[in-house]
């Protein structure tokens, strides 16, 4: 059944740069939670720890696209390593200012700082487009990738939380650096499967984001991470009012193990519906799937109700990173890439400082309201976009076998 997953390793090197991007972006899943579980310990309360988390996750969302910009034009080699180093640097700084009690000013600096951490699994997916542009191969090779992600959410938040909670406060986010440095040194290596640098078309140089379908599907991912970093944020808080802190990591584990075999399913599937209606239906049933958190009243009902919310997550991001693919110029891929989730970053930063907003001055069970509310967004801004979306499609170029 998964020999179609088996296939796509047969070029030499894939194995390698797929395995070290894995570890490279544990830290996007282990650092925002593991700073709110940090500092909810050290300095009490989710109104700050929320908002050093929101502009931990802006910052990344808005330097993101730059750095891939970069890397379209100069290589992932050359810039990758640098901004890992900036973010890894500015992440120590904050646990250090959080451990000895410096001004709440100089959290937010470092966390503005730390934002330099590179969009890996944009850097990812462009070394699988290299390989695969134009073949069935590359849905297949989106899909791996997508569910890789989700099983970097399965893990990251439980080690984050579980380190934060029973070694140190700071031991999460600690963790999360050491992986960055390590996954992005053994990414930058294997050179072999590295994009090839493609010259600047004239008159197409802008940023893509200029583009209104890329602006679309931004959007629609600035309501889809205010889904993510509010649930996340709401279900730290929910454990721990139910006395069981840490059964929040496992929580939103059960959140991405939902994703994590949608996204396997999916990926076999040969869906003929084209991909704008696919992204539709995908957004409209992700905000359908959000509606019971409003009845939660229990860890294991909250359980239950995000593994089927987490079941229309992996494809909607498989179905975006196959629209972007084929919407933008070659040369801009990992920039556009970047973009969707820069949204989704935008997202997360807006829904994290939100739900802790929410936390601390209504209560906890309403913090849930905040991704409803998201969801609802996220699909009036499709619906809204979709002429847009569909007339920019292009159609696919001639398949390879």
């Amino acid at each position: 059944m998964f020999k179609a997953y088996q296939d796509i390793f047969t070029p030499p090197g894939s194995k390698l740069f797929s395995a070290a991007a894995f570890v490279a972006r544990m830290p996007i899943s282990m650092t925002a939670i593991g700073i709110v579980t940090m500092l909810s310990q050290v300095r009490g309360g989710y109104g700050l720890a929320g908002a050093i988390a929101a502009v931990f996750a802006l910052a990344t969302a808005l330097i993101a696209p730059q750095l891939s910009r970069l890397v379209d034009r100069m290589g992932q080699s050359k810039i990758l390593l640098p901004a890992a180093a900036v973010s890894a640097t500015a992440i120590g700084a904050l646990l250090l200012c959080s451990r000895f009690g410096a001004p709440d000013w100089t959290l937010f600096v470092c966390a503005l700082f730390a934002g330099c951490m590179p969009s890996m699994p944009a850097m990812v997916r462009a070394r699988w487009t290299e390989l695969y542009r134009g073949s069935p191969k590359l849905h297949t090779a989106f899909s791996f990738e997508s569910v890789v992600d989700e099983i970097c959410f399965i893990i990251g938040p439980i080690l984050s939380v579980g380190l934060s909670v029973t070694v140190f406060p700071e031991a999460g986010p600690l963790t999360a650096i050491i992986l960055l440095l390590i996954g992005v040194t053994l990414f930058t290596m294997q050179k072999s499967s590295e994009p090839a640098i493609r010259p600047q078309v004239e008159g197409r140089s802008g940023s893509v984001i200029r583009l209104g379908s890329i602006r679309m599907l931004a959007f629609t991912f600035v309501a889809v991470g205010i889904i993510f970093g509010s649930v996340d944020v709401v279900t730290v808080a929910f454990a721990q009012y139910q006395g069981y802190t840490v059964g929040a990591s496992y929580v939103l584990a059960v959140y991405a193990t939902g994703s994590c075999l949608a996204g396997l399913i999916f990926g076999l599937l040969k869906i003929k519906l084209p991909l704008q209606r696919q992204f539709m239906i995908a957004v409209a049933l992700m905000t359908l799937t959000l509606l019971p958190l409003l009845l939660v009243n229990n860890m294991v009902n909250l359980a239950i109700t995000v593994f089927f919310s987490g079941l229309t997550v992996a494809p909607t991001m498989i179905i975006t990173m196959g629209l972007i693919e084929k919407i933008v110029p070659e040369h801009q891929l990992t920039e556009g890439m970047t973009w969707a989730t820069t949204g989704l970053g935008i997202g997360v930063a807006s829904g994290s400082s939100a739900a802790g907003w929410v936390i601390d001055n209504i209560g906890v069970q309403t913090g849930f309201a905040v991704a409803v509310i998201a969801g609802t967004f996220a699909l009036v801004i499709a619906l809204l976009g979709y002429k847009i979306l569909f007339a920019a499609f292009k159609p696919s170029p001639a398949i390879k076998h």
